[in-house]
Formats: structure tokens, sequence, C-alpha cells
């Protein structure tokens, strides 16, 4: 967790805000994610749009994940927000770390066994996407959330808040140019293939710490999957439950590095220790 800064809100609707989740300057993310408490003692992660996207479009995407029930994605469990107030939602809290993070706290790219499993997870999640007719877009390193109980998609729609289909998005706040398929940044409709583009870039970014690696810089097992993921050509990138196929059972939940583990409960701890901050007026403007 972050301390909050001086553009950061102290307050998100009726909820307080404890701590600022994953600031990411070296990748951009459609959103900014705190940890909320509730007055009855709730803790909450707290999403909003981040500065220079559109706020309504954003509230739009909120909505529609909040009514979407997908294995994997983050539970969006409250949509707010008004005329003097941005858009926010709520989902509930568990310690996470965004993949950036999780590679700093493990200092360079996660194991072989990690990527793979992440992989295999991420990959089921688009295929239930899929499969009810739903395009993630925006899938992307600052998206995937990896707790102890396997990895939760947020940032759904980045991509259909950035811009309106029909007009370039390439360089538009929010958007992760590394994780973009060419089509959607051009203006296209989100569709499956764009998801399975941002899943080779992420698995990239996993395995390398970048999102556009040189082939020999993947390790063995990735570099035909990613690279197919990442062909240009939609229609030559293969499908999701196509990039990782299961290798036996299902093992459980995704195994983490103890550095990862570590952070995850240094997080919690802190915030078990974190005390509210003086009351103000702040909210998220």
């Amino acid at each position: 967790m972050e301390a909050l800064g001086h553009d950061d809100p102290v307050r998100v609707g009726a909820y307080t805000v404890l701590a600022r989740l994953g600031a990411e300057p070296e990748l951009r993310s459609a959103e900014r994610a705190f940890v909320v408490r509730s007055g009855d003692g709730r803790t909450l992660l707290a999403r909003l749009p981040r500065p220079g996207t559109d706020p309504t479009r954003w509230a739009i995407e909120a909505e529609g994940a909040r009514r979407l029930s997908i294995p994997g994605f983050l539970t969006v469990g409250e949509v707010g927000g008004g005329p003097a107030e941005l858009p926010w939602c709520t989902a509930p809290y568990v310690p996470a770390l965004t993949l950036p993070a999780a590679l700093r706290a493990h200092g360079g790219p996660l194991p072989d066994p990690v990527v793979r499993a992440l992989g295999a997870a991420l990959a089921r999640t688009v295929v239930g996407a899929h499969a009810q007719g739903v395009a993630h877009a925006g899938l992307s390193p600052a998206a995937v959330l990896l707790t102890t109980d396997g990895p939760r998609l947020s940032c759904f729609g980045a991509v259909r808040v950035a811009g309106p289909d029909g007009e370039p998005r390439s360089g538009l706040p929010g958007l992760d140019s590394g994780s973009l398929a060419p089509e959607q940044a051009a203006g296209g409709r989100p569709q499956p293939p764009g998801d399975v583009y941002a899943l080779g870039a992420v698995l990239a970014y996993a395995a390398t710490g970048h999102t556009v690696p040189e082939r020999d810089e993947l390790p063995a097992f990735l570099r035909e999957p990613v690279t197919a993921c990442l062909s240009r050509d939609p229609a030559r990138r293969p499908q999701a439950h196509q990039v990782l196929p299961p290798s036996g059972p299902d093992a459980g939940p995704m195994p983490l590095p103890a550095s990862v583990v570590t952070a995850l409960a240094r997080q919690s701890a802190e915030l078990l220790a974190a005390e509210l901050p003086v009351p103000a007026s702040r909210t998220a403007l």
C-alpha cells in the first residue's frame, strides 16, 4: 500500500480512504485504487477513473462489471458517484498486489512455474468471459491483481472507456500501449482476439519484466504461445483456451513466491495497524 498523495481523496462516497493500492508510474492503468473503510468497520477496495479518462464512460463500464458474474473478474459490489463527485465502485478487499508490484517485491520476473500457473488461471478467466459473449477489454499487467486465492482482473472495459469505436486510441490515458491490440489502438471494437493479444503481453511481462520482449528472452514454454498471441493479425491469434492448455488436473491456488506472500502479509499487517485519517472534506473529485 502507498501513503495518500495530495491529490488523493480522503473520502469516497461514505467511505474513509486508508491508503492507495498499487501506484504504477511506469505502466498506464485506467483506474486509481484505494483501500477504504466503512463506518461499521468493513474494509473494501474502492476504484475511481484515472484523471484524463471520461468519467461517464468509466461509470458505464463499472455498472456493466457489476452485472457480470465471471470467475476471476474482480467483483463489483457497489457503484456510486454523482454530479459533485467522480464515479466510483467498490469490491471486497483482500490483500492484493498488482502484477508490477509483485515483480518489484520479487526483485524481477516471476519464476517459470508461477508464470505458467498465472497464464493458465488468466486464460480460464478470459475463456469464461468469452463464453458469455464478453470481451474484458482492459487486460494489462496493472489490471492483474495477485492474491493468495489466485489472480483477479480489474480495469474492465478500459479500452472502451479510453475512446469510442472508430477513433484512434493510441496514446490515450488509461491504456498500456504494450497490451493494446493494434486493431483496438486503431479504433476497432473490442473483441475476444484483443483480449488474447493482451494476455500474451501480460505473460511476457510476468516472465521478462516488459510486454514486448524479444522471442529469445521468453522461457521456452512461452515462446510459441506469446508470439502467436502478439500477432498483429487477429485471425492468426489462438483462442484463449489454446494459449496454455492444462497439462494436468487443477492443483488449487496459484503458487506464489515467498517474496510475494511476504509482501501480501505485510500489506495485511499495515492495514490492521492503519488508523483512520483525520476527517476532512476532500472527496473523490
